[in-house]
């Protein structure tokens, strides 16, 4: 790692989730979040499990979901496994 620069933790990545998705990250948020993807099987999971909710609910665009709306959906999905 370059000095100066951080990686990201699981908690990190799931707060930016949203904002990968809409393409907003600025590009060393982004280089960070795609390495960390890189690294955790379980982070990876996470984004493709919220990849397949948009697109199959299609429903509220990011930006129009509440904090506690936004706080619900994080939850139910922070322990959500793919079945073996």
């Amino acid at each position: 790692m370059r000095e100066g620069l951080v990686g990201m933790d699981c908690d990190e990545f799931v707060e930016l989730v949203t904002r990968f998705l809409d393409g907003v990250l600025d590009d060393e948020t982004e280089r960070r979040f795609r390495t960390h993807i890189g690294e955790c099987d379980g982070c990876e999971v996470y984004l493709e499990q919220i990849r397949r909710t948009s697109r199959e609910l299609g429903g509220p665009a990011p930006e129009h979901l509440t904090g506690e709306m936004r706080a619900t959906l994080l939850t139910a999905f922070r322990d959500w496994h793919r079945p073996a």
